[in-house]
């Protein structure tokens, strides 16, 4: 009995070996090494391949279009030089690392140029929310970055091809970030520009910093040079190669993780100390920067007053958000000047990204529901509309006995709303009342 309990731990031990033992299925080396070399170079198809994938991508971000933009992923060749950096760190072959380094470098810029291009004869300007989204890295973004490029390394290292790979550059998302890049030079946005370049880097640093440590893990051979002054001389290439890049990117990690704890612990904050049945925030900026934190807020509806005001900055220290400045912005009814486009932008973002969320639909009386006063938030979002009735009201089909409830929204306009401003009234009165079925009139006064 005494024996079968020793045996536990050598048993458990082998189990694991076996079953995470990356060697097993391993192809051989060279043809690694060969096939990630190949894919590092931008010459003919790649390259055209390429500016295809970024004219794709550009359209997606442009018209907002999710399938288009993961068609474009899917078909990028981005993921060759950012592997072959990281190989060639890993197994000491510094043409390897120039040669990635070169055409990751031609790449990005063929990309920007490309979409920038695109942006500036497109007659659609206006940022949707699906570029809105790569603008500004997370620490998420860093996350899925690296355990993507763990992913794509160990595909690229197997005798069996899968489909790894194309789903590692549609997680890591290295296209729509350039696009976004080509979209601020179009439109002269620089915070879109650098934003999204930084965002670019950050992804293509932690996939090559994934590549070579796996690399590094299932023992690849390193380059061997006759010649030992020349051996030393390469190997120092790299290393400081891999401090200078390695170096900075702590330091902008630590500072996207500080960013993603304030925005998480803000976020937490406004939700939950701004619940307020007749006040409402419609806009929310949060900045964060070396030495200054900042909430700044719109709202609407009744004012608060100042005695809750300071109540509520008292609270800062709860969510750990001490040294934060809180600026409160409220009273419409005072014609404060607000940037009301910059208000319609911010709510429409969120009703697409709520549009776009998988919800479970809980089927109630809807007769019986309170429908909210939207009165004011009309006036702010939609000034082309002057008066509205809403109610819930029940549809009796003739063909069957079956009946159906709706919310029926009726408005009288000073000009009729285009096409695509009747859908987002639509879209945001949809997410605004939280109901699925829902049928809009509109009548010129």
């Amino acid at each position: 009995m005494q024996d079968k309990k020793d045996n536990v731990p050598g048993a458990l031990r082998t189990f694991f070996s076996r079953r995470f033992n990356l060697n097993l299925g391993k192809a051989n080396e060279e043809e690694v090494v060969n096939s990630i070399s190949r894919n590092s170079v931008f010459v003919g198809g790649p390259l055209w391949t390429l500016i295809f994938a970024i004219i794709i991508a550009s359209v997606g971000l442009n018209v907002n279009s999710t399938a288009v933009i993961i068609g474009a992923m899917l078909i990028s060749p981005l993921m060759g030089p950012i592997m072959g950096i990281g190989l060639g760190i890993g197994t000491n072959d510094f043409e390897l690392v120039k040669r990635g380094g070169r055409n990751l470098l031609i790449a990005t810029f063929i990309s920007i140029v490309t979409s920038t291009i695109y942006f500036y004869i497109t007659p659609l300007h206006e940022a949707q929310s699906e570029l809105l989204a790569r603008t500004t890295p997370s620490i998420w973004d860093v996350f899925i970055a690296f355990t993507g490029g763990l992913a794509g390394i160990i595909a690229a290292t197997r005798r069996d091809k899968s489909n790894v790979i194309p789903g590692v550059a549609i997680a890591t998302a290295l296209m729509p970030p350039l696009c976004t890049a080509g979209y601020g030079l179009a439109m002269g946005n620089w915070p879109f520009f650098f934003g999204a370049l930084y965002l670019f880097f950050i992804n293509s640093l932690f996939i090559c910093i994934s590549t070579y440590l796996i690399v590094r893990f299932l023992k690849f051979d390193k380059k061997h040079f006759e010649d030992p002054g020349v051996e030393k001389k390469v190997s120092r290439y790299i290393l400081i190669s891999v401090l200078v890049t390695v170096i900075p990117s702590i330091y902008l990690a630590y500072g996207i993780v500080q960013k993603s704890i304030f925005e998480n612990n803000a976020q937490t904050f406004i939700r939950e100390q701004f619940n307020f049945t007749t006040t409402q925030v419609i806009n929310r900026n949060l900045r964060y920067a070396k030495g200054e934190k900042e909430i700044d807020l719109l709202l609407i509806g009744d004012e608060l007053s100042q005695t809750k005001v300071n109540s509520i900055k008292g609270n800062l220290k709860k969510y750990k958000l001490e040294g934060t400045t809180l600026r409160i912005r409220q009273g419409l009814n005072a014609r404060q000047e607000i940037d009301f486009s910059q208000i319609k932008a911010s709510i429409m973002e969120d009703v697409f990204k709520k549009e776009n969320q998988s919800r479970t639909a809980v089927k109630v009386d809807k007769l019986a529901q309170p429908l909210p006063d939207i009165r004011s938030e009309l006036i702010v979002l939609f000034p082309e509309i002057k008066s509205y009735s809403l109610a819930n009201t029940v549809i009796s089909r003739l063909d069957t006995q079956s009946k159906d409830t709706l919310t029926l929204f009726s408005a009288g306009v000073s000009k009729m709303p285009s096409a695509s401003n009747q859908v987002k009234i639509r879209s945001w009165l949809k997410s605004r009342l939280k109901v699925d079925s829902l049928e809009t009139i509109y009548s010129s006064k």
